[in-house]
């Protein structure tokens, strides 16, 4: 599935997905269509969003060796994208998807979800990093439900991010001797077993508590868990 093509609009103010009532106008969504302004729509979106299918694509997990084919997960999951070295966003992001992983770990559903943290900085961010990165942010990686995925190189991470999901980032060329960044939007996805976007959070209009509401949500079908 390609993506509109979004790194134009970086500076612009976007509109994501809020929390919303449960079901009604979209038979594959269990959550309910989220609060947007007047005339936003899935299609006008430029990542993949509510009632929309998840890319199909496959990743590799360095720190497993495996390969997760995206599209084909079986279980609800959050899958969101970062890069180690970023000091903004990213680290808030990743502590608000160990904050849903703690809470599935305590609640005996670890095995029902899935985390799927996506960098966009391969070049840096090795098996090696990346778990030095997991035990910095206290990711339990031996819980089962949490894979970094890294791109194979750069040119891979800008086709599948940009043109699959239409993930809006740019490298920032090094000043002063500094290493290089990234300036990129915030979003988090969470997705259902059947692959469909039921919520996608952008920078930060989504919270720890609201991903666990969401995706107990999402898991009971919009019943009692």
């Amino acid at each position: 599935m390609d993506r509109r093509t979004y790194l134009g609009a970086l500076g612009a103010t976007a509109v994501g997905a809020v929390a919303g009532c449960l079901g009604g106008g979209d038979p594959n969504t269990t959550l309910g269509e989220p609060e947007r302004r007047e005339g936003v729509t899935s299609e006008a979106l430029a990542y993949p969003a509510w009632g929309e299918r998840i890319p199909d694509v496959s990743l590799p997990d360095p720190l497993t060796g495996e390969s997760i084919d995206l599209h084909g997960v079986d279980r609800p999951m959050l899958v969101s994208f970062f890069y180690s070295n970023c000091n903004s966003i990213c680290p808030r992001l990743v502590s608000a998807l160990r904050e849903v992983q703690i809470h599935s770990v305590r609640n005996d559903y670890a095995d029902g979800i899935g985390l799927y943290p996506i960098t966009f900085d391969p070049e840096r961010d090795t098996a090696g990093r990346l778990r030095e990165y997991a035990e910095a942010m206290n990711v339990d990686l031996d819980a089962g439900n949490w894979h970094f995925l890294r791109p194979d190189g750069p040119d891979r991470a800008e086709t599948v991010l940009e043109s699959e999901f239409g993930f809006a980032f740019e490298r920032d060329e090094p000043k002063d001797g500094e290493g290089y960044m990234f300036t990129h939007i915030g979003l988090v996805l969470l997705v259902n077993a059947d692959g469909y976007v039921e919520r996608a959070y952008r920078d930060r209009e989504g919270t720890e508590q609201q991903y666990i509401d969401d995706l107990e949500a999402v898991r009971s079908g919009g019943g009692l868990l």
